[in-house]
């Protein structure tokens, strides 16, 4: 849970915190020796090799698709104002 709430851009601290509330814990301390406690957990969620691979290569074409998107979309506004324009 903590780890959750630190990928979505919360400061570790400000993680347990609010973790320790949603689970009725006494204070962010408890549920921060809780975390150091357990590293065994994140290291088994963490990706294999071939998965990191795959999440690489998404990504990479993923970066290339919003770029080819661009693109053409700033294409397509250059030829929809060359349609609007008056011709001689």
């Amino acid at each position: 849970m903590v780890a959750e709430l630190v990928e979505q851009g919360s400061t570790e601290w400000a993680a347990m915190g609010k973790a320790a509330d949603l689970l009725g814990v006494g204070s962010a301390e408890t549920v921060r020796q809780w975390v150091r406690k357990a590293p065994t957990v994140a290291a088994s969620v963490a990706p294999s090799s071939s998965a990191a691979e795959e999440i690489r290569r998404l990504k990479k074409e993923n970066a290339e698709l919003k770029r080819a998107n661009g693109i053409l979309k700033a294409a397509s506004a250059f030829f929809a104002a060359e349609i609007d324009r008056p011709h001689r």
